[in-house]
């Protein structure tokens, strides 16, 4: 499929503020992108008509009761249906922050059971507690099974912002191993928090800026459809976006975040 040809969803509702960065970053790989509402996607839209759907950063509905929950409870209500179709054909699924929130609360993620009417792991306050807003660097541990991720080579680290008040990713105490064990095994751990030089975080602040378990950054569904992650790529794309981009001088090399949307273009690209 020709760029021009790919359609991107941006989804957003009340709250989202990370739609617009997102839709740019899209437009200047140059595919066709557009920020739906929720209520104007069901009512208006056909979901069918995108080849990938993006849930973006925010704090959807004030983080009221948890971080994505109501949103989580919308979207199934409203697209349960459209939205199960759409995975099981395939297509691209990407949850940025309050968006990977959303997916876990939905049971998208990391989607060991398909039919568990209750999340499987859970984004929790932050350790320490507080907003955090940082530049942090993350380690790409996918060994292929991620369609959003396959062109960013196994261990490649990657500087990216977080802006967040619960990405603490955890499961259950109790199954914690069991389930590590499992996300491990199928491939499903995309993102770890890690040093500059690649060490993993081991949970020390403020490397791991959330206390996530495993320094877990990162997370895709068993069919690798379905990518959901804590920092915000979006906001680490174009050269003038970095925090340090006074010091390059003429050389104006954009951010990695552009090899996480890259990576999931070319996937349509081939696929499609």
């Amino acid at each position: 499929m020709k760029r021009a040809k790919i359609n991107v969803c941006i989804l957003r509702v009340a709250g989202t503020n990370c739609d617009a960065e997102t839709r740019r970053c899209f437009e200047t790989l140059g595919v066709n992108a557009e920020a739906v509402h929720l209520n104007k996607l069901v009512k208006q839209r056909n979901l069918m008509d995108y080849d990938l759907l993006v849930f973006p950063g925010g704090f959807s509905y004030g983080d009221y009761v948890r971080a994505g929950v109501i949103w989580a409870k919308m979207v199934v209500a409203k697209l349960g249906k459209d939205l199960k179709i759409f995975a099981e054909e395939g297509r691209l699924v990407l949850g940025i922050c309050n968006g990977f929130q959303v997916l876990v609360e939905a049971g998208l993620l990391p989607g060991f059971e398909k039919s568990s009417l209750y999340p499987e792991a859970v984004l929790a306050t932050n350790l320490p507690s507080g907003y955090n807003c940082r530049w942090i660097n993350i380690k790409h541990e996918n060994k292929g099974k991620c369609a959003l991720t396959q062109e960013i080579g196994n261990g490649t680290i990657l500087r990216v912002p977080v802006a967040h008040a619960e990405g603490r990713f955890m499961f259950a105490k109790t199954k914690e191993n069991k389930l590590l064990k499992q996300l491990c095994d199928n491939d499903q751990l995309v993102f770890r928090y890690c040093q500059e030089n690649g060490q993993y975080a081991e949970n020390h602040f403020p490397t791991n800026p959330n206390g996530a378990f495993h320094d877990i950054a990162g997370i895709c569904n068993p069919e690798g459809t379905i990518l959901g992650l804590m920092p915000h790529p979006e906001r680490a794309f174009h050269w003038w976006q970095l925090p340090d981009w006074t010091k390059q001088g003429k050389t104006k090399i954009d951010g990695d975040g552009k090899r996480l949307f890259e990576s999931m273009i070319h996937y349509i690209e081939k696929e499609a």
